[in-house]
């Protein structure tokens, strides 16, 4: 920066040199000429002044101030040459005398901007506190001002200052979309990032605060992520205090909501694993049965994980406290045990004749498990010690960065789904407070989107035999048989997601489903709707088994209402539905008494019905074969 700030410097002094030599024999307007002459000496002291003080310049005004002040010499150069001429040679050059105080001005207000500059980048203690006011270079644009002077705040004050100008900052971002793209415009993204490593708590999270007001558009995004802030927001969520990591995720969130194209980025630098750290920190302790082991890891006389779990559950409820027989099998795959809470990868499994018992006497055991309850690795470190309000909000927070960055991004569903978030997610769906609730089941949203189009996530993840895709399920399950808050159409979407996932026996989801499409809101009679359209749908396999079963719960009569009295939003799914079932499963009894054909001859008539040509075309075919089977019901 200081050679940068040199080379622009250097040829406005010599501008300004040559001004001063050529004023002297200057053969008109002389008074005039000694005024500029005046003026750019005491300019010139200025600028060798900030050519000596380079090292602390804030680069974007000085870049501004400098080309505007070499302009300005430039021209004043060019009319002092005028102002030499003699004789003949005067009688055709004609100098304005209004354009002599023009100039003389100008380089006045050059003196100021400079000043400004020099003032700007001077420590408040240095300069006594002093106001640096307004350059004359922005008097019509006072706000860049501000922004220039918080920024040089930020980049050469003290750590106090420097947390109140990224305080100041914050309160322009969140009251104007404008001052955040010319924050970012005028380099405060580099400063900002700087005081999140090294300030104090107070200042990080001001720091933090901003930039994740910052990235409110694309562009802006882009910017903050190529100066650096995915490395930096990483080290934080494994060193940092938990305060200041609840403001990184929060930013997190916000960057990976305005902008997609960054979530790569934090994967790329771990961010997802440390997320989850802090999602499963003190969240599945007490369901260790769902941990995953390697069996090519295990010795060969030690069986499955599954099978130890239900042949012992009932035994170590029984001795729970009988301590001598526990024995850990640590988790191989997924994260790594540094990084989780350690409780999680314990299974008590009763010792046998062909298992080996650990000999650890009773004391040295108690001492390794308080070990691993504090593990080391900063991402844990004091987190026992911080108040269970804070816990929880970084909770929150993590379930939301997750959420945002997981969305239509297959890798990340991927790493989230080989950890322990769906789990994690899954318990906080049932014991999180509110916020974390509702984080948690947009975040399995989101996956079950992803799984919905990557036959590979569904299979990996979402297979029928996963104790912890079961145990996502039925959380589901039960917030749709609540039917009462704000999860119930977040969990609607993520069953539907996860329609080509079930087996042809798996009949429960159907009904709470169905029950739903008479409920008052339109909007949940319309996502359940669609829900249920992704188990009717040919594109599931089991499309037959589940029209059945959702004849069976009684859809037709509501589905019929929907049709005729619904609106749009929930008429069109409705129709939809109904023209699966009767494509399906044409020869239903049921059908035939709630002549449905009827519907669909009434339907197709519906100009605002019939506006989709794929619509009008899967009508045509229900009713051609309901006409087969069912022909003789109009009669």
């Amino acid at each position: 920066m200081a050679d940068i700030v040199k080379q622009i410097i250097a040829r406005p002094i010599q501008l300004a040199d040559q001004i001063v030599k050529e004023a002297d024999f200057a053969c008109s307007f002389k008074q005039d000429c000694a005024d500029i002459k005046s003026r750019t000496e005491k300019l010139g002291v200025l600028l060798r002044q900030a050519a000596r003080s380079s090292n602390d310049l804030y680069e974007r005004p000085t870049r501004r101030i400098i080309d505007n002040t070499e302009q300005i010499l430039d021209k004043t150069l060019q009319l002092v040459f005028k102002c030499r001429a003699n004789g003949l040679q005067r009688v055709f050059t004609i100098i304005p005398a209004a354009a002599i105080k023009k100039f003389s001005q100008q380089i006045e207000n050059s003196i100021g901007d400079v000043s400004w500059l020099l003032r700007v980048s001077t420590p408040a203690e240095e300069r006594h506190d002093e106001c640096v006011g307004l350059p004359p270079i922005v008097a019509n644009e006072p706000m860049l001002c501000l922004i220039w002077e918080q920024i040089a705040v930020l980049c050469c004050g003290t750590l106090d200052d420097r947390a109140d100008a990224a305080g100041s900052l914050v309160s322009l971002a969140r009251d104007n979309d404008r001052y955040g793209r010319l924050i970012v415009e005028e380099g405060g993204v580099p400063p900002l990032l700087k005081l999140a490593k090294e300030g104090r708590m107070e200042g990080q999270e001001s720091a933090i605060r901003a930039i994740g007001l910052l990235g409110r558009d694309p562009e802006s995004v882009e910017q903050i992520v190529n100066a650096g802030v995915c490395s930096v927001f990483a080290k934080i969520l494994k060193k940092g205090h938990m305060k200041v990591q609840i403001s990184v995720t929060w930013a997190i969130s916000e960057l990976a909501a305005n902008h997609p194209k960054c979530q790569d980025h934090f994967l790329q630098n771990n961010t997802i694993r440390l997320l989850v750290s802090h999602l499963a920190y003190e969240t599945i302790e007490e369901h260790s049965k769902y941990t995953i082991v390697n069996k090519n890891n295990m010795p060969n006389n030690i069986p499955s994980m599954h099978a130890v779990v239900v042949a012992n559950s009932a035994h170590n409820a029984k001795n729970s406290q009988d301590n001598n027989d526990k024995c850990h099998v640590a988790r191989p795959g997924g994260l790594d045990s540094g990084e989780m809470h350690q409780t999680s990868n314990s299974v008590t499994i009763k010792s046998g004749p062909s298992m080996k018992v650990n000999q650890t006497p009773p004391q040295q055991r108690r001492e390794k498990s308080r070990r691993r309850v504090a593990l080391p690795g900063a991402s844990i470190k004091r987190r026992e010690f911080e108040d269970p309000a804070t816990r929880v909000e970084m909770k929150a927070m993590a379930a939301r960065a997750l959420w945002h960055l997981c969305a239509d991004n297959f890798s990340i569903c991927k790493t989230i789904t080989e950890s322990r978030a769906l789990l994690c997610f899954a318990v906080l769906l049932e014991k999180g407070e509110d916020e974390v609730k509702y984080n948690s089941i947009m975040a399995l949203m989101e996956i079950t989107a992803v799984a919905e189009r990557q036959a590979e996530l569904r299979r990996s993840a979402f297979k029928p035999t996963s104790p912890t895709a079961r145990e996502v399920v039925d959380k589901l399950l039960k917030i749709v048989n609540k039917g009462d808050s704000d999860l119930l159409i977040p969990s609607i979407q993520s069953i539907g997601n996860l329609a080509r996932t079930f087996r042809a026996t798996e009949t429960r989801l159907i009904p709470p489903l169905v029950r739903l499409l008479d409920e008052r809101e339109s909007e949940v009679s319309a996502e359940a709707a669609i829900a249920l359209i992704k188990f009717a749908c040919t594109d599931n396999y089991l499309h037959v088994n589940h029209c059945k079963a959702i004849l069976e719960a009684g859809a037709p009569k509501y589905l019929i209402q929907l049709t005729y009295f619904g609106e749009q939003m929930a008429q069109l799914p409705g129709l939809i539905l109904l023209c699966y079932i009767a494509l399906h499963v044409p020869d239903s009894e049921t059908l035939a008494q709630e002549d449905v054909l009827i519907v669909l001859q009434w339907a197709l008539k519906q100009g605002h019905l019939m506006q989709d040509s794929s619509l009008e075309t899967l009508v045509l075919e229900a009713k051609q074969r309901l006409e087969i089977f069912q022909s003789r019901a109009l009669y």
